[in-house]
This record gives structure tokens, C-alpha cells and sequence, in this order.
């Protein structure tokens, strides 16, 4: 058996072995794929005290690979949602997630400038402490760009390796401490944010009306004031007994019942100018063909289309009367540009919806089918970026995004932007996460491998305490701060459980914040910071290195 071939063979022997060490859990708490760090130490240890022949240059390509394709598949899964987290209610999250993590590098920095901890070892304290391994990838991998010897490239993950267990175990030893010091009642935080969530639910709802306003006799529905300035949309009209498309030449008459879809205000709005409710329902199937039916936009000819460009009334006698896009129900206004997987609700006869579903592709299958031109296309952009010089003063070389940052940077844009042409920049969700899972395996296990040779002696020497209390300090204190200061602006403790383990990356930390209470706000304030926390991760010793590398090697 050649070199190669037994470096492979020892590579899939530390993979299986970490993927099961991660696999066990007691009680909340496991080591999930972090589990592969600690199985590649193990068998590093043992390739170093035997001196066992190891293709270390091999490796270092594959561990690379792994790195790209695991930021990669992140930026791609959470573009859609990273800018528009910005934008929405959640801004106060992400504002407070955002602060974990830079105080979280500026303790790290402390570390470094203030106690002289070696600056790799600060970088693999950081990323372990907060147990998000893409950071230390960044980090080496910016180390690495910048010509670090290659002792110093197995310190990060030492670092990351003694600091990683008490990162989880910090996390819910804050929420703990918050919850007991300041005499929280868990249930009676998740009835109060039940209550908040109805609240919300019910500013969106639907409307029958009759049509009594005599102004609006004989107007076509596209001269109807008002529905454009609301939001409002028409889904549906009765008209003596016969359920109706509503389409922009229908005229309307007196005693039309209309079903209004829109905000609720907005609702309320349009009644007082069009006439009476009705409690009665209104259902796509009274007096009529109609019906229902959900469709899947596939065709790239629609993609980035405004729903009024379709004409979906006019040309096919069918309506949209909702659009469902990541999770959430959108909608349908004339402007709104389809994105390659929106759920399109549409109403009309089985005809008609055979056309709409013509028109917007519907082809469930292609949501599970990964186009692999524009994942290689995406990738090369990245790596392309990532090779951008970028000139700072007082830097000693350029500094470069890498191999972590440009992939990142690049599926972001992309994944934001859908598609360009019939290029569309969407991985189905299973073969993204089994391309980042195999990525990040394959990263960790080389990782773990290179500093599988010092860890024992690291962790029973005198460093690897004072490492670890180190690290401690980077979980606690950020934690801690934007914990009591979320609390003073009166943030609801489920959803400040979920933000703590979302500013963490931490999947143990949400489940045991999950296990508080049954509420869905832990995981709706996970899901809402996550994004920006992920891209911040990453970049954050990229950062950091930038402004302490002259430091270091002074």
C-alpha cells in the first residue's frame, strides 16, 4: 500500500472515530462533529509516538477543500436570509449577537497584547470558546496566507481543543446564572411571548365583504382605489351564488362578496370604503370549479420577474393570493420578484392552474437536484476573491480574504442575488448539508492530526490549564454582559436563551435552551441571528490577525 493510500485510509479511520465519539451525549451535552478534532488529536498522538509515515502535503490540499466547501455551503444556506435580518425586527437580536462576538475577539485581543498569549493560540482560544469551528479555520487558514511557520499552524488548534468543552459548557451555565440571579419564571416568559406572537399573528388576516359603496359599481377591480396603497389583494368574489377569479377587467356590482387578503389594518381600511363584512366563509370550492393548489417556481424564464409582469389574472383567469418564501408567507404584491423556490398559492379552475403551473415551472423535482455549473462557478468566484491583495498601512504583506473569507463573501452575494440567467445559485438542503458536513469533517480530522503530536503534552503541561481558564474568559464575560444588558432592555429570557446559543453557533446550547420551556422563541431567536453571527464568526480572526500580526512578529 502506498503512502497515499494509507494517509487516505488513516484520514477515513479518524472520521469514523470522531463522527462517533461526537454522537455520544449525556444529557445535553456532546461534542457533535467537534468530536472528529478530538479522534484526530488521539491518532495524531499516536502517528507522532510511533513516527508513522504520513503524506502531510496531501493532507494539507484536502484539508483546504474541506474548508471551502464547508464556508461555502454556509453562505449559500444562509444568504437569502443574512441581509434581510438586517433589515427586520430582528435587528435588536442581531445588534446584541454581534456584540457577543466582538467582545468576545476583543478579550481575545487582551489575551494576546495584554498576557502575551502566543497570537495562534489566542485565535484557537477564540474559536474553541465560542465553539465555532469555521473560525478556526479562518484563522489558520489566514496564517497560513501570511507565512506562519508551520509550529505555529498547529496552535490554533490546541487552542481551540482545551477551550472547546468549557464553550459549551459556558453557555448554559450563563443562561443559569441570568435566570437565578434575577428570579426568572421560565413559564411565565414563554405565556408572556405567546402572547406577543398572536398578537403579531393577528395584524395579517383575510376579509369578506359585501360591495355596498356605490362608487365602486361598475369599476373594473384594476381601477378599484385602494388596493395598490393598502397591500390588500382580491383573491376571490361571490357573485349570486357563483365563486369568481376576480380578474383586472372584472366589473364589479353591487352585493359582490369579496375576499380580502392583506394586513389587518389595511383590512379594516378597505371595508369602511367598500361596505359590510361577513362572518360567512368563503371557500375556493362554493358554487364553482375552483380550487387551490400550491406551486414551486422553477422556471428560470420567471426568475426575478415581478408577479405583475406574469399577468397571472388576466392571461390564465387564476390569482395568487399568497407567496411563501424560506419559512415565510409573503404577500403577493404586483412588485414582489419570484425567487427559484417560492410557493406560489394559486387560485383558479383546473385548467387555468395547469397553465399557472406551466408558466412558474412546478417542478418539485429540481428542488432536490444540485446544478453543479454554478457550484464550481460560485466556488472559483470565491477563490477568486479571496486572492484579492488588500493593502493596509502598516500591514507587513498584503492581506487576502483567503480561503475562508472569499467562498463566504461569494456565496453570500450570489445567494442574495438567485440567479443569473438559467445560472441559479440554489443547493437542496440536503446536498448542502451533506457537502458542508463533509467539508468540515474532512478539515477537523487533518486539523486534529497535525496537532495531535503536542496536545498531550500542551494539555498536561502547565499551558494547557492556563489556556483553558484563558479561554473560559472568552466564553464568560460576553456572555455575561449582553445577557444582564438584554435583560435591562427587557428582552424576553427564551428568546435571550436562543440568542446566546444562536451568537455561539452552538446546536447543544439550543437544546438546552429548547428544554427550558415549550416555546418557539428560543429557535425563532437562534434562526433570526444565526446568518450574521455565522459571517462574523469567519471573518472576526481575519480581523483580528490584520491588526496584531506586525504585533506577533515584531
Amino acid at each position: 500500500m502506498t503512502i497515499l493510500a494509507e494517509t487516505i485510509l488513516l484520514l477515513c479511520i479518524v472520521a469514523v472515530l470522531g463522527i462517533a465519539l461526537g454522537r455520544i451525549r449525556i444529557r445535553n451535552f456532546s461534542l457533535e462533529v467537534g468530536g472528529v478534532l478530538f479522534a484526530g488529536l488521539a491518532v495524531g498522538h499516536v502517528v507522532a509516538q510511533f513516527d508513522l509515515q504520513v503524506n502531510w502535503e496531501a493532507l494539507h490540499y484536502i484539508q483546504e477543500l474541506g474548508l471551502i466547501l464547508f464556508v461555502y455551503t454556509i453562505g449559500i444556506e444562509v444568504g437569502p436570509g443574512f441581509f434581510a435580518a438586517l433589515r427586520r425586527a430582528g435587528l435588536t437580536l442581531n445588534s446584541l449577537a454581534a456584540t457577543v462576538v466582538v467582545l468576545g475577539a476583543g478579550v481575545a485581543a487582551w489575551l494576546h497584547v495584554g498576557l502575551g498569549i502566543p497570537l495562534p493560540v489566542a485565535l484557537g482560544l477564540f474559536s474553541g470558546g465560542v465553539t465555532n469551528t469555521p473560525s478556526l479555520a479562518a484563522g489558520q487558514q489566514i496564517l497560513s496566507e501570511l507565512g506562519a511557520p508551520p509550529e505555529a499552524l498547529v496552535l490554533p488548534g490546541l487552542g481551540y481543543a482545551v477551550a472547546y468543552p468549557f464553550g459549551i459548557i459556558g453557555i448554559i451555565l450563563t443562561m443559569t446564572l441570568i435566570r437565578a440571579l434575577l428570579r426568572i419564571d421560565v413559564q411565565a416568559e414563554a405565556e408572556d411571548f405567546q402572547r406577543q406572537q398572536q398578537a403579531a399573528v393577528e395584524e395579517l388576516g383575510t376579509l369578506n365583504v359585501s360591495l355596498r359603496n356605490s362608487n365602486f359599481f361598475g369599476l373594473k377591480v384594476e381601477e378599484m382605489p385602494g388596493l395598490r396603497e393598502t397591500r390588500v389583494v382580491l383573491s376571490r368574489l361571490l357573485r349570486d351564488g357563483q365563486l369568481l377569479v376576480p380578474r383586472p377587467d372584472t366589473v364589479l356590482a353591487e352585493n359582490d362578496v369579496l375576499h380580502l387578503v392583506g394586513p389587518r389594518q389595511k383590512l379594516k381600511e378597505m371595508q369602511l370604503m367598500l361596505g359590510e363584512p361577513l362572518d360567512t366563509g368563503l371557500t375556493s370550492t362554493q358554487g364553482t370549479a375552483l380550487r387551490w393548489e400550491r406551486m414551486v417556481v422553477t422556471r428560470s424564464a420567471v426568475l426575478g420577474k415581478a408577479i405583475a409582469a406574469l399577468s397571472i389574472p388576466r392571461n390564465h383567469n387564476a390569482v395568487i393570493s399568497r407567496v411563501t418564501r424560506t419559512g415565510m408567507e409573503l404577500l403577493p404584491s404586483p412588485a414582489l420578484h419570484l425567487q427559484f423556490g417560492d410557493i406560489l398559492t394559486v387560485i383558479g379552475q383546473s385548467e387555468d392552474l395547469k397553465q399557472v403551473a406551466d408558466l412558474v415551472g412546478n417542478r418539485e423535482n429540481l428542488l432536490q437536484r444540485t446544478q453543479m455549473i454554478p457550484l464550481f462557478l460560485g466556488i472559483g468566484l470565491g477563490v477568486l476573491i479571496g486572492s484579492i491583495p488588500i493593502l493596509l498601512p502598516g500591514a507587513p504583506t498584503p492581506l487576502r480574504l483567503g480561503l475562508s473569507g472569499g467562498p463566504l463573501i461569494a456565496a453570500l452575494i450570489l445567494a442574495r442575488i438567485g440567479h443569473i440567467g438559467p445560472l441559479v445559485w440554489f443547493i437542496p438542503p440536503g446536498a448542502n448539508h451533506a457537502l458542508r458536513e463533509f467539508g468540515i469533517i474532512l478539515f477537523l480530522a487533518i486539523a486534529g492530526l497535525k496537532s495531535g503530536g503536542r496536545f498531550v503534552e500542551v494539555l498536561l503541561g502547565g499551558e494547557g490549564f492556563y489556556w483553558m481558564a484563558c479561554g473560559a474568559l472568552i466564553t464568560l464575560i460576553p456572555l455575561l454582559v449582553v445577557g444582564f444588558l438584554a435583560r435591562l432592555i427587557k428582552l424576553n429570557y427564551l428568546s435571550l436563551c436562543g440568542l446566546l446559543a444562536g451568537s455561539m453557533t452552538d446546536p447543544p446550547a439550543l437544546a438546552a435552551a429548547v428544554a427550558l420551556a415549550r416555546s418557539e422563541a428560543q429557535l425563532l431567536a437562534y434562526a433570526t441571528v444565526y446568518p450574521l453571527v455565522m459571517c462574523l464568526r469567519v471573518l472576526a480572526p481575519q480581523v483580528l490577525v490584520m491588526l496584531l500580526w506586525s504585533g506577533a512578529v515584531g
